[in-house]
């Protein structure tokens, strides 16, 4: 931990002013979990981008990043971080500031943990620039120590389509070949079709790999895709690896609880034409019901359990 005896994490991700998706997802699990988490903003939008009449707001750029960052360091603030989270971000020379922001963060906490969640598209479609792929695999990736990237990410990262749990596993060796320790993927579609698979993957300094695999039933008729699940489960798998002092198992578990306790939620308040897929989802409707799954963030209930491969 940093001086002051808390944990307090350094959280660079978009950010809404309505709704639940980049650091909006985040950064309450966190606290809610105890950790301290100062946020930068890597965009303020209105709601997020899939709203039907779009959305307003402000991007900021390298330059801005570096000078807020650069506050931090003149009042030796950047001395307090145990960990780094990135997230959402949307042009290159933003993400290369951000390891430059690591490399100093590591200068002053060798130990600090950079929990990486390289947001660059999810079913087959690439929602930033292409230009990002190569930095994230090549500049990014071998610097962080936890990643959490889904089945599309893993592809894109790899250069190899997964359709198999072996090339599962061959791509988080991928990962651990470039420096990651961690590589834990919340979900796939290598289950059955009313099944998501999620995997983890550790590579220790005496036992090898431990691997884990957990099968969890999807929820939602398949009609409703939900954002900001993503944020939302790097920030749990940050918490909690944490606080298991490591236990990737059992790190896994409580994310997954949580997470599929907040899904339930959420549909709990879809109404029921919608859920029936009568009637078209908002995206409104699709918001994460984080505030009212507080007990389930705080309190996770372990119902799924991994399977040690």
């Amino acid at each position: 931990m940093a001086s002051g005896g808390f944990n307090r994490v350094l959280s660079i991700q978009s950010h809404v002013v309505h709704g639940h998706v980049g650091n909006k997802s985040a950064v309450f699990p966190l606290q809610v979990l105890g950790f301290e988490v100062d946020q930068i903003n890597s965009v303020q939008f209105s709601n997020h981008t899939g709203y039907k009449n779009g959305f307003k707001g402000q991007v900021l750029n390298e330059k801005e990043l570096a000078d807020v960052y650069a506050g931090l360091v003149d009042n030796d603030l950047h001395k307090l971080y145990t960990h780094l989270l990135t997230g959402y971000v949307g042009n290159p020379a933003f993400l290369r500031e951000i390891a430059t922001i690591l490399k100093s963060l590591r200068a002053v906490n060798e130990k600090l943990i950079y929990v990486c969640d390289p947001v660059m598209g999810d079913d087959g479609i690439m929602y930033v620039p292409k230009e990002l792929l190569p930095i994230y695999r090549d500049e990014i990736v071998p610097l962080a120590d936890i990643i959490t990237p889904n089945q599309y990410e893993v592809e894109l990262l790899t250069g190899k389509e997964i359709k198999t749990e072996t090339d599962i596993w061959d791509a988080m060796q991928w990962f651990h070949e470039k420096g990651v320790r961690t590589v834990a993927i919340s979900s796939s579609e290598l289950g059955a079709k009313d099944t998501l698979l999620a995997y983890v993957s550790n590579r220790t300094t005496t036992a090898g790999t431990e691997k884990y695999r957990l099968s969890i039933p999807k929820q939602g008729n398949n009609v409703i895709r939900f954002t900001g699940t993503g944020d939302l489960f790097a920030s749990l798998f940050l918490a909690h690896s944490t606080l298991t002092n490591y236990d990737i198992g059992a790190t896994l578990e409580r994310a997954i609880a949580t997470l599929q306790a907040v899904i339930t939620k959420t549909l709990s308040f879809i109404p029921e034409p919608v859920l029936q897929g009568k009637v078209a989802v908002t995206s409104q409707e699709r918001e994460l019901k984080l505030i009212q799954s507080k007990a389930d963030i705080e309190q996770p209930k372990i119902t799924l359990k991994c399977e040690k491969i």
